[in-house]
C-alpha cells in the first residue's frame, strides 16, 4: 500500500479536498518522526476509505466528529476534522448539534471538550484568537 503511487495520489487529492492545508500540516509534522504513518493516513484513510462512494464527504466528517468525541483525548485530531467539516460545507450550528446529539450516549464531559475545541476552531476561522 505504501508504494502504491496511484493510491497515494488519490489519497492526497481527497485529503486536500477535505482538509485544505490542515492535512498537509499533519503530514509535514510526521515527516521527521513517522513518515510511514503519514503515508498510511494518505493511502488507506483518504485513498481508500474516504473515497468509497456510499457516503459523501459531509456525512463522513460528521461521523468522524462523533467518533473522535466518543474516544475523548483526541482534541488535536478533532480540531483538524472540525476544520475539514467546515471545508466541506458543514455549518457551525450543525457541528455543535452533532456534539449535543452525542451527550446521551457519551456524557457531558466529552461533549463539552468537543464544543470547546469547536469554539477555538471557529474563532481561528473568524480571525479571532
Amino acid at each position: 500500500m505504501l508504494n502504491d503511487q496511484k493510491l497515494m495520489k488519490r489519497g492526497l487529492a481527497k485529503l486536500r479536498e477535505i482538509d485544505g492545508g490542515q492535512g498537509d500540516q499533519v503530514m509535514h509534522a510526521l515527516a521527521d518522526i513517522a513518515p510511514d504513518l503519514g503515508k498510511y493516513i494518505i493511502a488507506f484513510g483518504f485513498g481508500e476509505i474516504y473515497n468509497r462512494p456510499q457516503l459523501d464527504s459531509s456525512q463522513r466528517e460528521l461521523i468522524t466528529l462523533a467518533a473522535l468525541t466518543a474516544q475523548g483525548g483526541c482534541e488535536k485530531q478533532l480540531q483538524v476534522h472540525i476544520h475539514a467539516a467546515l471545508n466541506v460545507g458543514i455549518k457551525e450550528e450543525q457541528i455543535i448539534e452533532t456534539f449535543i446529539h452525542c451527550v446521551p450516549y457519551l456524557g457531558f464531559p466529552k461533549a463539552l471538550n468537543a464544543v470547546f475545541t469547536a469554539k477555538t476552531v471557529f474563532a481561528e476561522k473568524r480571525g479571532e484568537k
